[in-house]
């Protein structure tokens, strides 16, 4: 009798903590995406939200549940939603009414028209919002390029759901941000210029027809010394919805932690939102910290979510004491959860579009939030010329705040572009991993790429699969594979700048890599299998675990955090995949 109470005890126990996603899009009668309509979930009252391209993903604890969808201008509908099957629900309008939008794009090929995209958006077994890079022939698109940004959101993000013991959303996977996330080996850049590269060529290790480019960038570290006076606003959300250990006590701590490194000649703001709006913190010097700190501890949350009103009143804080050649900077402490004023991405888009011109930048942490919203953030940190972190826990802000101070808060170039030309007569076809588009992107053939700022120090390291002409194991590196140039333009100044480098074609074996170019290829793997891309097929958690294994400094906390990552993602992935076999 006990054996069976056991039984029935586990079986119960397994049932409660299953974890099912529901995943889809929403769009008008018109067939255009709906941002921001409100999903609310029956079984546990939360409420969720559509993203940028009118896509949602939803954790639920059983295979089938019912939603409620509303939106202002729409009709209300209810209706059951599967776990198996990718939801495509279409909202009825109440009238008639549009705008049109111009979307940004992460990546581009010059000359590649809408029509040789079709089948990117049509594929792909993930239904994710994020169209992931296709093969693409050198002679006919010779040129590609991507948006430098130092976003390093993903990353964090993914070890959230991990920790957490549950699968994670394809769309929360950004490979770019996963290798941000940590500083591959720093080499200075050359005297007097901002930008330092180094490449190599080698074996790919998921598949033996194929060859990966290497692409280091370094950027120029500040003088200490000679870092600009800062004007800083803490825009702080201290909704009703920030009620939670893991969000404003989360954010308190994080506030505190950068107040340690103000100088006597930076100025702090504090503005909040939520049951109140307004100047938390009149304009204080850095010197004053008691004084900085106590305003931080006092915060406590309530109310509603009016983010754009917050926004407004930071920026007019923010212009009141800006330093001519100073870093202006507002920093928004969010779970993203705006539901009052404007709130759609596309709407805070242009309100910090309309800022940024005055030479503010944005940066975003987010805190406690489901992937659903973080496209909210990271929109409002690309349009503010800025970047975006995710903070899940007190350490995740002392490296952001602290250990990487210079990196999240001072920049060293804006509108910062990377531009690559392959040589075809030693690439037949090329792929860039990650910065992947988003549907809605590709879809409109206004899109445009836009450029992103890098802060003092930052290391960017980007990957590209090749499939080369034969013998290209045999060359000595007279000639070149491709060759990388970079656009950007010096923080205050409107003068586009150009820094080229070519990528000698030599040949480097995979196990006489420096390590950390092995440890970046760990990553990729990590997050193709996460992705479930059709690339990561002949791969698994075994090799990526072997090659982090063998690259990995062991000195380093955060990388042996990836290690245990690893193993947790493996059994996760592997029960879901038993799971599925057994119900099948």
């Amino acid at each position: 009798m006990k054996i069976l109470l056991v039984i029935c005890c586990l079986l119960v126990s397994s049932i409660a903590s299953a974890q099912y996603y529901v995943r889809g899009e929403i769009r008008d009668e018109k067939n255009m995406p709906v941002m921001n309509a409100k999903i609310l979930l029956h079984s546990t009252n939360y409420l969720y939200s559509s993203g940028g391209s009118g896509s949602f993903g939803i954790l639920i604890g059983k295979p089938a549940d019912s939603i409620t969808i509303s939106l202002d201008g729409y009709q209300t509908l209810t209706l059951r939603v599967e776990a198996a099957r990718y939801q495509q629900i279409v909202l009825k309008s109440l009238y008639t009414s549009s705008t049109v939008n111009r979307s940004r794009l992460v990546s581009v090929t010059k000359n590649l028209k809408p029509e040789d995209r079709e089948n990117w958006s049509t594929g792909g077994e993930t239904y994710s919002s994020l169209v992931e890079n296709e093969f693409v022939s050198a002679r006919k698109f010779p040129e590609t390029g991507f948006s430098i940004h130092t976003d390093k959101a993903s990353y964090s993000n993914i070890r959230r759901f991990l920790n957490m013991n549950t699968m994670v959303p394809p769309d929360a996977v950004r490979t770019e941000e996963v290798m941000n996330y940590f500083n591959f080996t720093y080499a200075s850049p050359p005297k007097d210029s901002v930008f330092g590269f180094q490449s190599y060529i080698s074996d790919c290790p998921w598949n033996i027809d194929s060859k990966l480019l290497y692409l280091h960038m370094c950027a120029r570290k500040l003088d200490p010394e000679k870092i600009p006076a800062s004007n800083l606003v803490f825009l702080i959300d201290v909704s009703g919805s920030m009620d939670m250990p893991n969000r404003l006590p989360l954010l308190k701590s994080a506030f505190k932690l950068l107040v340690d490194n103000l100088r006597e000649k930076d100025t702090v703001s504090i503005v909040v939102y939520g049951s109140a709006i307004g100047v938390w913190m009149q304009p204080t010097s850095g010197k004053e910290k008691e004084k900085i700190r106590k305003s931080i501890e006092d915060l406590y949350p309530g109310g509603s979510t009016p983010g754009e009103s917050g926004i407004r009143a930071a920026y007019r804080v923010a212009k009141s004491k800006f330093i001519q050649g100073g870093n202006n900077r507002v920093i928004l402490a969010t779970d993203g959860d705006f539901n009052v004023g404007q709130t759609s991405e596309d709407e805070l888009d242009k309100l910090v579009t309309q800022h940024q011109q005055f030479g503010i930048y944005l940066t975003c942490l987010g805190v406690g939030m489901g992937n659903y919203k973080d496209s909210k953030l990271e929109v409002l940190s690309k349009k503010g010329n800025g970047n975006f972190a995710y903070l899940d826990n007190v350490l995740e802000a002392e490296k952001v705040l602290v250990k990487e101070l210079t990196q999240t808060l001072y920049t060293v170039a804006d509108d910062s572009y990377f531009s690559i030309q392959f040589n075809p007569r030693l690439v037949r076809e090329y792929r860039l991993i990650g910065f992947d588009n988003k549907l809605k992107a590709l879809a409109d053939t206004l899109s445009e790429v836009e450029g992103g700022e890098v802060g003092s120090g930052h290391s960017l390291l980007a990957l590209f699969e090749l499939r080369t002409e034969t013998g290209i194991e045999e060359r000595t590196g007279s000639d070149k594979i491709a060759e990388a140039t970079i656009s950007f333009k010096h923080p205050g100044d409107s003068i586009p700048r150009f820094t080229s480098y070519k990528c000698p074609a030599i040949f480097t074996e995979f196990n006489s890599l420096p390590e950390c170019y092995q440890f970046g290829t760990s990553l990729a793997m990590f997050t193709s299998i996460l992705k479930d891309s059709k690339y990561a097929r002949r791969i698994g958690w075994g090799d990526v675990q072997e090659i982090a294994l063998k690259s990995m400094n062991k000195n380093d906390g955060l990388h042996k955090e990836y290690l245990q990552m690893i193993e947790k993602a493996k059994k996760i992935y592997n029960r879901s995949r038993k799971k599925k076999k057994e119900e099948d």
